[in-house]
């Protein structure tokens, strides 16, 4: 969503050198530009050319920073932090409390900063198939770094399948939480939808009205 230093970072990184902060800008370039083609001319319409010269760019470097098209959308700079927040949480603290704290600060970054964004990103999920597929491809590497920080929390092995299923259900749920946000047209709190996503996952379905 943005590239400058997310304030999920729990402590402040060195300053990017020159050369860094040229790939930050030329990729904020590259997703600017699609994201404002998408929203003048709908997603199948626009174009890796269209996007490279809306962000004064060629092709090959449009590909040189996202393999596809789908991965300009799919693709942000707060997965790392986000991680980086959760593992710097208290050791005592329970970890779907944890899990909590992090999600809705995330939800609510995104919400304050780019709120357009982040809603094209969850209608897109929604609706273009290819952006859908593309998202549920890239869980699987959030997923083993999140079962990385479940492991040292718990002491369970991270390649267990207790771990496996509980850090995919979390992910899968949390991705729920977004499809139900833009099928409901945005109008829910998305961090209320997160939180309920994680009572699921934490207590099971809830009693059924007799």
């Amino acid at each position: 969503m943005t590239a400058a230093r997310s304030p999920l970072a729990p402590d402040a990184p060195p300053r990017p050198g020159l050369r860094e902060r040229k790939k930050i800008k030329t990729r904020e370039a590259i997703r600017g530009a699609a994201y404002a083609l998408v929203e003048e001319q709908g997603y199948d319409s626009t174009t890796i050319e269209q996007i490279a010269g809306r962000a004064e760019v060629s092709p090959s470097t449009v590909f040189r920073y996202f393999p596809t098209k789908e991965d300009i959308v799919v693709t942000d700079e707060y997965d790392e932090p986000l991680l980086a927040e959760l593992a710097a949480r208290p050791a005592d603290e329970p970890w779907t409390d944890s899990v909590r704290y992090v999600i809705r600060k995330a939800v609510r970054l995104a919400m304050t900063e780019q709120p357009e964004i982040t809603e094209l990103r969850a209608r897109l999920m929604l609706e273009v198939p290819a952006v859908r597929a593309r998202v549920r491809e890239t869980v699987t590497g959030i997923g083993r770094t999140l079962a990385e920080a479940v492991a040292r929390r718990t002491g369970l092995a991270p390649e267990g399948l207790e771990v496996r299923v509980h850090t995919m259900a979390l992910i899968g749920g949390l991705l729920e939480a977004t499809m139900y946000w833009a099928e409901h047209g945005h109008h829910e709190d998305y961090a209320d939808l997160a939180d309920r996503a994680i009572d699921v996952i934490e207590h099971g379905l809830p009693t059924g009205k007799s």
